[in-house]
């Protein structure tokens, strides 16, 4: 009876763990414009290894005063505005999805304190279905677009003015 009463827990337990595993995060990296900015942003792949596409809802951090999702709308006339992305980003089962310079991103308002190159900058991202995933994620201030949307629209995106989604 006593074995029947773990079995029975241990697997409602399993059931309701969320599928952590299937969210990977890879080549995450986070800067600010430029020294002493009161902004930054982080970029990073979200691969959903699992069966059933999941969104990633929202991104916090004690890193900054605000921080959002955000993603760049082409305004035409070669001037793209950024916006908060209220919505999320969806991350397609056995696919990913780039969160690049120069498209979607994370963005961090306000900072708490500088991002110094080779800290560490950790966030929560908020999943539909996986749930809180903890990233620790590199500052590289040197580092240059080389995925997703950096670079495919002509844009220099290297030197891109970051600011607050009012600008």
């Amino acid at each position: 009876m006593y074995a029947k009463l773990v079995l029975a827990g241990a697997c409602a337990l399993a059931l309701s763990t969320p599928a952590l595993a299937d969210i990977v995060v890879s080549d995450a990296y986070a800067r600010a414009s430029m020294p002493g900015a009161r902004t930054g942003a982080a970029f990073m792949v979200i691969r959903n290894t699992g069966a059933e596409d999941d969104r990633l809802l929202s991104v916090s951090s004690d890193a900054a005063a605000r921080v959002e999702l955000h993603s760049h709308i082409d305004q035409g006339g070669g001037v793209m505005k950024m916006r908060e992305a209220e919505e999320g980003f969806a991350i397609p089962a056995h696919g990913d999805h780039a969160l690049a310079r120069g498209g979607d991103h994370v963005m961090f308002m306000g900072l708490a304190a500088p991002f110094d190159d080779g800290a560490e900058v950790s966030v929560t991202l908020t999943f539909e279905k996986a749930g809180d995933i903890v990233v620790a994620i590199p500052v590289d201030l040197e580092r240059m677009p080389d995925h997703g949307a950096g670079g495919h629209d002509g844009m220099d995106h290297g030197k891109m003015k970051m600011g607050t989604p009012s600008e």
